[in-house]
C-alpha cells in the first residue's frame, strides 16, 4: 500500500510529507530542529527514504531557512547513496538525485497541509507534555480518519494517545537510526489501537522497505527493553573490573 506524508511544524519541530504515485493515502511525519543550529533529524532522514521509494514529500518548517538547510542536507545524503548505486553510471546516478528531490515540496504552513492527511508520526523531543501538546493541537486539524503514530523510543503510547480523539486510530512507529540503512521498525499496538490501524503502519512500513515488527506498550518496547539493562551490566562489570576478565572502553 503506497502512502503520503506530510510535516508540521510546533516549537522547534520539523516534519516531512510524502506521497507514493497513484494513491491518495497520506501520512505525515514530525521532527525537531535542535537548538543552537540545524543539523539532520529523523524527520529529514525519514523523508529522504520516503522520496526515493517513490513518494512526493512535503516537507514543512517554521522557517524557509531551515527548510532550505533541510532540502540540501538531503541532497547530500542522496548523492552519497548515489555514488556507490551508481558506480558505474554517473549519468543515472544524477539523474536520480534530480529525480528524487523533484518529488520534494516544502512549506512552512502546517495548518494547510494536516487536514488532508492519512498518517501522523510525530518524532519530536522526548517529552510527554510536549507530545501531548502537539497531538491535541493536531487532532483539531487532522481528517476524522487521520491515523496518529509517535516515534517515542521509550514513552508509554497509550498515554499519548490519550491527549487525543482517536485513540483506536494512535499507534507507535519506531525507526532506528540510520533510518536508511536500519530495516527495523517497532509497530506498538495500546489496548485501544484497532487492527485497521496497526496493519496499516504495519503496510507503510514494508512500503519504505522496512522489517516491521509488533510490540506491546511497555516501557522501551523490545529493543530499548533489551538495550538498557545491557548496557548497565557493562558499566557494573567495568566497575568491578573482575579478575581475569579485563573491562576496558
Amino acid at each position: 500500500m503506497c502512502r503520503t506524508a506530510l510535516g508540521v511544524t510546533t516549537l522547534q519541530d520539523l516534519g516531512v510529507c510524502w506521497r507514493k504515485e497513484h494513491d491518495p493515502a497520506e501520512m505525515l511525519r514530525v521532527g525537531r530542529a535542535e537548538l543552537g543550529g540545524w543539523k539532520p533529524s529523523w524527520e529529514a532522514i525519514v523523508k529522504e527514504v520516503a522520496a526515493a521509494t517513490g513518494h512526493t514529500v512535503v516537507l514543512v518548517d517554521q522557517t524557509e531557512d531551515i527548510l532550505a538547510k533541510s532540502k540540501k542536507g538531503i541532497e547530500e545524503s542522496l548523492r552519497k547513496v548515489a555514488k556507490k548505486k551508481f558506480a558505474e553510471n554517473l549519468k543515472a546516478g544524477d539523474e536520480f538525485v534530480e529525480k528524487t528531490l523533484s518529488t520534494i515540496a516544502t512549506s512552512t504552513d502546517a495548518a494547510s497541509v494536516v487536514h488532508s492527511t492519512d498518517l501522523v508520526v510525530e518524532a519530536i523531543v522526548e517529552n510527554l507534555k510536549v507530545k501531548n501538546e502537539l497531538f491535541k493541537r493536531l487532532d483539531k486539524f487532522a481528517a476524522e480518519h487521520t491515523i496518529f503514530a509517535s516515534n517515542t523510543s521509550s514513552l508509554q503510547i497509550t498515554s499519548i494517545a490519550n491527549a487525543t480523539t482517536r485513540q483506536d486510530r494512535f499507534a507507535g512507529l519506531h525507526f532506528f537510526n540510520p533510518v536508511p540503512v536500519m530495516k527495523l521498525v517497532e509497530v506498538i499496538k495500546t489496548p485501544m489501537t484497532s487492527q485497521k490501524t496497526f496493519e496499516s503502519l504495519v503496510d507503510f512500513s514494508k512500503a519504505l522497505g522496512k522489517h516491521p515488527v509488533s510490540c506491546k506498550d511497555t516501557p522501551g518496547f523490545i529493543v530499548n527493553r533489551l538495550l538498557v539493562p545491557y548496557l548497565m551490566e557493562a558499566i557494573r562489570l567495568y566497575e568491578r573490573g573482575p579478575p581475569g576478565f579485563p573491562v576496558g572502553l
